[in-house]
């Protein structure tokens, strides 16, 4: 929900019902100064049951920039979009001679803001890559990603955010992070992170064994390491030859713990691909992803059990087309591609190299099967490709080539750009972003496989997936899960402009243009669309409600930059937010046909920022509206939005050895005070009160049902 622009209140004495709620949508931005910064002019507006309404403005806030001086190494301050090399040291960016700089991102991405432990409230943000180094040249997944850690104070009246410190997650236990793009907050309070653009282990091998000569060759024409693996290993870990790119391409899961430290582990048996995100469902057991790329396939994951990723089985879908309009619309029929442990499958990604688990030919030939994938789209060995899996290997191809061996057995490899993914557990929806419906999805008869055939839209959309129990997979085995997506099809469209504006939009800016983030809050019954499109100049943050297919702009960043790290966030003590970043602001803008404006005012501008032009990114939110400010006054306050609630959160133990970050900050000792249960109490307001997270309350007295508390109880209150 959003702003909390109202001094705390009252406790309720009378209650009105909340009957809606809307978002009421901003106008896209007309002036240079609207353009070059990220803003919020839209509302939020409350219906109560008895016809009258509220409406509250939203405003953005920003936290930290990505080149802010707030991590700490040995007493040394450096930015906070700096990563940090595999033994915990800040990069260096020595590619200009005469500089003695730290790399920098300019591209914040995924953000989990965790449900409070032990009261404190702490933010995961990624930083999912560089985009130039100091000599201006392109370091798109050369220079090694990383993770922050923010720990925030929250104003107990007005839901303000603040940070406090900010430091790197380390991640040198899972071998390094590569290309972390979007992520997820877990139901067990764990951030799911992600790697985006697996690089193609072929390339790798072929390149491997190029004799001193050969490699020169390509280096002194550019086209050595052409998925920057070897890069990437000189930088993290000092040594090119330790190139391994199957160690590349997971769901790493990142814990933190109440002292501030916290444990990073990588999921390999979540499958190798190009990881947009990992979105668990209710069940805690299955999940879903987005495989982002061109010709890419949608996996469904079913952990052996709860709440723990470190085994279970893998599924690819295949795609059957039942219409091609509206952007199409299809059912759903799994493969199964195997199970596997964590550690079964870290084992063989340190073990095996491509050409230990396929055998390739260069053209059709018998036996062999043409199939055509993301990874190999621009590698030598071409976009079509002719394997067969070795005897024996069927489980490393799995997992080590998951999207390469589910187009060899038949699921559907063609979908474009799949982007980010959020459930809405009520309905059993899931909503995944295809952010551009073309290319593979376009009927192309010289494919090997030609499963959906729709209309071209570079504007993109979202597409609703449903979800039910009891289905079997390919070969007729039950799967173990209420939650198998069945069928799919178009929710939201792009539209693409015939001719550009004259604000240099080519899409309609009035629509979204290339979904990428999603978020749904239940509480408001609302998704959020986060964009990454060049077909808009600025891109935008949306609120789609999903009764009322209301669509509102709710928030505008700097043209050019990418609306990242989306996370709508139902209730933090009492308050709502709308996470949402940018990433490299200004990027492109120089090159497009604008007359609304002066272009070179806008560039100026843009470069005059506090961001510059993909120098520095923006980590921020919508500020939410408190519960209590959604009282309606009747001359005295009234009823508020019940908040969502959540089982207590625990925070899962430690169940093997672990050299974890250094704390934030010490724990303080807890004060303990004593409250007597009034009439009219309701726990989170009893811990809004005292600046206490209402789970903690719940668990610390053993509550059973913390929606049930009686008049004259007692209850004991952890305070910090």
């Amino acid at each position: 929900m959003l702003p909390s622009i109202l001094p705390f209140r009252g406790e309720a004495q009378e209650t009105i019902p909340v009957k809606s709620v809307r978002f009421i949508g901003m106008d896209a931005p007309k002036t240079v100064e609207q353009m070059a910064a990220p803003y919020s002019a839209a509302k939020f507006e409350v219906t109560y049951a008895d016809g009258t309404k509220k409406t509250f403005p939203l405003s953005y806030k920003l936290l930290y920039k990505t080149n802010d001086a707030l991590a700490n190494k040995n007493g040394q301050k450096f930015p906070i979009g700096t990563p940090l090399d595999a033994n915990g040291n800040p990069m260096k960016d020595k590619s200009k001679d005469g500089l003695d700089v730290y790399y920098i991102s300019d591209a914040p991405d995924a953000n989990s803001l965790l449900q409070p432990i032990d009261g404190q409230l702490y933010l995961v943000t990624h930083q999912e890559y560089t985009s130039m180094d100091a000599a201006g040249k392109d370091a798109w997944r050369r220079v090694p990603a990383s993770i922050n850690l923010a720990r925030l104070e929250q104003n107990m009246q007005t839901g303000e955010l603040r940070v406090v410190t900010v430091d790197k997650i380390n991640t040198a236990d899972a071998n390094g992070i590569w290309v972390p793009c979007n992520g997820s907050l877990s139901p067990w309070n764990t951030h799911l992170s992600s790697e985006e653009y697996e690089p193609d282990a072929r390339q790798v091998e072929l390149e491997r064994k190029l004799d001193a000569q050969a490699k020169q060759v390509r280096i002194d024409k550019g086209e050595f390491d052409k998925t920057n693996t070897f890069s990437f290993a000189r930088l993290y870990y000092g040594d090119e030859t330790k190139a391994n790119p199957y160690l590349y391409g997971y769901i790493p899961e990142v814990t933190v713990y109440p002292d501030g430290s916290t444990k990073v582990v990588k999921h390999y048996s979540t499958g190798r691909k190009s990881n947009e995100i990992m979105v668990m469902m209710p069940d805690n057991r299955t999940a879903y992803f987005g495989d982002d790329g061109d010709y890419t396939t949608l996996f469904m994951y079913v952990a052996d059990n709860e709440k723990d990723l470190s085994a279970g089985t893998l599924y690819a879908a295949r795609y059957h087309q039942t219409s091609a309009e509206n952007g199409g619309q299809g059912t759903l029929e799994w493969i199964k591609l195997g199970h596997a442990t964590d550690a079964e499958v870290e084992e063989m990604a340190k073990k095996y190299s491509f050409s230990d688990i396929f055998e390739t030919s260069a053209g059709p030939k018998e036996g062999f099967t043409a199939i055509k994938q993301y990874s190999a789209l621009n590698s030598d060995s071409g976009a079509v490709e002719y394997l067969k899996v070795k005897p024996g290997m069927e489980k490393a191809a799995a997992f080590l080539e998951s999207r390469r061996y589910a187009a060899l057995l038949g699921a559907t490899s063609e979908f474009n750009k799949m982007e980010g993914v959020a459930v809405n557990p009520k309905d059993k929806k899931v909503y995944v972003a295809l952010s551009d419906v073309s290319k593979g999805m376009e009927k192309n008869e010289k494919d090997p496989v030609d499963h959906i055939q729709v209309a071209k839209n570079k504007a993109g959309g979202v597409y609703e997936l449903a979800l039910a129990g009891g289905q079997k997979d390919k070969t007729g085995d039950p799967i173990s899960s209420a939650y198998v997506a069945t069928s799919m099809k178009a929710l939201l469209l792009g539209e693409p402009l015939k001719e550009g504006d004259a604000y240099g939009n080519t899409a309609n800016p009035d629509k979204i243009a290339n979904p990428d983030n999603l978020s749904y809050s239940e509480a408001m019954n609302t998704l959020f669309i986060g964009e990454d499109s060049g077909m808009h100049t600025n891109n935008y943050v949306w609120a789609y409600h999903l009764s009322t297919k209301e669509l509102s702009r709710i928030l505008s960043i700097p043209a050019g930059a990418e609306a990242t790290g989306l996370q709508a966030v139902d209730n933090r003590n009492g308050f709502s937010y709308v996470m949402s970043n940018f990433q490299h602001p200004g990027d492109g803008v120089a090159g497009r046909k604008i007359t609304a404006v002066d272009p070179a005012a806008l560039v100026k501008a843009l470069e005059q920022s506090p961001f510059g032009i993909m120098k520095a990114g923006g980590v921020g939110y919508l500020q939410g509206v408190t519960l209590a400010a959604l009282e309606k006054d009747a001359n005295q306050p009234v009823q508020t939005i019940p908040p969502v609630t959540h089982p207590p959160i625990n925070v899962p133990p430690v169940t093997q050895p672990f050299k974890p970050n250094p704390p934030l900050t010490s724990t303080p000792a807890k004060k303990v005070v004593e409250y007597v249960v009034k009439p009219g109490d309701v726990l989170w307001k009893i811990g809004r009160k005292y600046g206490v997270d209402w789970h903690v309350i719940a668990e610390y007295n053993h509550l059973k049902n913390p929606h049930l508390i009686l008049v004259g109880q007692k209850l004991l209150i952890p305070l910090n």
